[in-house]
């Protein structure tokens, strides 16, 4: 697996030197989007909408909008100037039951193990976690971004999943027509608790699949197998500026040559160049002497 990230676990004065893994993939089927006409892919271009052209990195800046059309404008060593300052170190502030955390808090998981020689330390929090059934909930910075973090043990392998902070959570306020007594049927709510009673089994997550990423993988499979009209390859790029500069090297060459004589295209590209630029005719005729180019 791929390194993401490289830094320590830091609980009191203890430093766990710790490599970070992704611990999932995304194996959803990306489909991307083709010109029907001639089968290329479309391409996504910075444009300004308003200019009407394509934005080159350097003239963008990074904005954050006030009010609807009006920007707050940052210069990217200003964003440099507040990012975290220890954007190498998981500092564990605190350590809870796993159970008091909602699931509502959880975003992305990571796969953490010992670097170098921090495998001491690795296995001391790993254990000390496991016996004491306590996580820790700790800060961590990855791409300039601070997150909130959980810290258990997984198996033999220290987890950590990026939590929301609380104030990224919308209150259940916030959604409409939820009932405010939850007044049942008896005889209803014993059928549906003996309903769940039936269905209820140990968790075995190989035995749920994606249905519908394995009937577009079988869609795309019958399509590559019958090369139809559904099959179409994107045409080469056209490279004419590459084939008139490979012309003009040659073209170089072939008259740098001793004895090559000056060709037509020569004398009528200078020709052109000189009734093109009148300021060179009339520099020349003020110093009385012949046009150099």
């Amino acid at each position: 697996m791929h390194t993401v990230w490289k830094g320590a676990i830091s609980f009191g004065l203890v430093h766990v030197p710790v490599k970070m893994f992704t611990a999932t993939e995304d194996k959803d089927i990306h489909l991307r989007m083709i010109h029907k006409a001639c089968g290329t892919p479309i391409a996504n271009v910075r444009t300004c909408p308003h200019c009407e052209q394509e934005v080159a990195w350097e003239e963008i800046a990074r904005g954050y909008e006030q009010e609807k059309g009006r920007f707050v404008l940052f210069e990217p060593e200003e964003l440099d100037a507040i990012k975290p300052d220890n954007t190498k170190t998981i500092q564990i502030l605190d350590f809870v039951d796993l159970t008091e955390i909602d699931p509502l808090y959880y975003q992305k998981a990571y796969y953490l193990s010992p670097d170098q020689a921090g495998s001491g330390a690795y296995n001391l929090l790993l254990e000390a976690m496991r016996q004491s059934g306590k996580i820790g909930i700790a800060k961590i910075a990855i791409r300039s971004k601070s997150s909130l973090a959980a810290i258990r043990p997984v198996d033999n392998c220290i987890c950590m999943e990026t939590m929301h902070y609380p104030d990224e959570i919308r209150p259940l306020q916030l959604v409409p027509n939820l009932p405010e007594q939850t007044n049942v049927n008896e005889k209803e709510l014993t059928m549906a608790k003996m309903l769940i009673e039936q269905l209820s089994t140990p968790f075995e997550p190989g035995k749920y699949t994606d249905d519908y990423r394995i009937a577009l993988q079988e869609a795309i499979q019958r399509k590559i197998s019958g090369e139809g009209a559904d099959i179409v390859t994107a045409p080469d790029v056209e490279r004419t500026n590459v084939i008139d500069l490979m012309a003009a090297l040659q073209a170089s060459l072939e008259a740098a040559k001793p004895g090559a004589a000056p060709t037509d295209s020569d004398d009528a590209g200078w020709g052109s160049r000189q009734s093109q630029n009148p300021g060179n005719a009339r520099a020349q005729k003020r110093r009385g002497g012949a046009l150099t180019p």
